[in-house]
């Protein structure tokens, strides 16, 4: 998509002088994104759970806002959708999104990954295929749970038959204590498809909210045409992603907005050294910084982040909602 645009646009200043970034426009862009760096790692110190120390909480303490527990990635957001059915949307949606890769990347060759659209098509992508492997593991994991659950049914029944009415009720709120301050925090794999799954979720916004509203109606030419991989590089990828939200049982706490900014930063930073590098046409027309209005569009590009995130976790936040009322 971005390829054929920019083809189409007229040579840029020579992006290796010197004079490109020893000017007022590259230092304030440059401090809108150590202001983002700064904040993001302050949010994640303070927020993100690091140790295993700090995943298990006393019952009569607050749980921390980042945990996760190793089902919730495979585990489905109703019980009676068996794990299974997770496990086949995640391998379609990850064969489905692997192909549109292959094919941009035949017709358009690597130089389509210089694009932010790509990174975050490559990171869905990526997300998709981690989480089918978590969903495999998940599902073994179901099926012994349910082995061990009809071995114990025998056993269970015999048992309770012995007890009074009263000690049984007590033995079953113990027995409900235990499973709830055993149950198991999610690892380092697990943590990570999370952390990937919401970067996602801002990305696609970005990535299609600003092609859709902003690139295509006003900064295409007027000869430029829409193709059907140009379409679906960015639709299917927040349809399938918004898809895997109604399935799976994933949280989307809301300080983990500072990945998504990192991420996004990342891109920046590999633009800026890249063309500090070489000179060459920059991806999208608002990162050139030879304009005066490069810090407005810089900073506006990074307020939109906030919005897009918001309404992926509103989402997310509804789903658990709905849920809660009718299940």
């Amino acid at each position: 998509m971005n390829r054929n645009i920019d083809l189409q646009r007229p040579l840029m200043d020579d992006t290796t002088a010197l004079s490109y970034w020893l000017n007022w426009r590259f230092f304030l862009c440059g401090s809108w994104v150590v202001i983002v760096i700064i904040t993001a790692g302050i949010l994640i110190l303070k927020y993100e759970v690091f140790n295993t120390k700090r995943r298990h909480q006393q019952d009569d303490e607050t749980e921390p806002i980042g945990i996760l527990y190793e089902d919730e990635t495979w585990k489905t957001s109703l019980r009676v959708i068996h794990p299974a059915w997770l496990l086949a949307y995640r391998l379609i949606a990850f064969g489905v999104l692997l192909a549109l890769i292959i094919s941009n990347l035949v017709i358009g060759g690597a130089r389509v990954l210089f694009f932010y659209t790509q990174w975050t098509f490559v990171l869905v992508t990526f997300y998709f295929g981690l989480a089918s492997s978590l969903s495999i593991y998940g599902c073994c994991q179901y099926w012994n749970e349910v082995v061990d659950d009809n071995m114990n049914d025998v056993g269970l029944e015999d048992s309770l038959i012995q007890v009074s009415v009263e000690p049984q009720h007590m033995s079953m709120k113990l027995s409900n204590h235990g499973d709830i301050s055993t149950r198991k925090t999610a690892g380092i794999w697990a943590y990570s498809c999370q952390i990937v799954f919401q970067i996602c979720g801002g990305a696609v916004g970005l990535t299609d909210g600003v092609f859709w509203f902003i690139i295509y109606p006003f900064l295409a030419p007027a000869t430029y045409k829409l193709t059907f991989l140009n379409v679906s590089l960015h639709s299917i990828n927040v349809v399938l992603l918004l898809i895997d939200v109604i399935l799976n049982r994933l949280r989307f706490p809301f300080f983990r907005l500072a990945y998504f900014g990192l991420w996004t930063c990342s891109f920046v930073v590999f633009q800026w050294i890249f063309h500090a590098c070489v000179s060459m046409r920059w991806p999208y027309p608002f990162l050139d910084l030879s304009s005066s209005y490069a810090p407005i569009w810089y900073f506006g590009l990074g307020l939109i982040h906030i919005p897009v995130f918001g309404i992926f976790a509103l989402i997310v936040k509804w789903k658990q909602l709905l849920l809660s009322r009718f299940s």
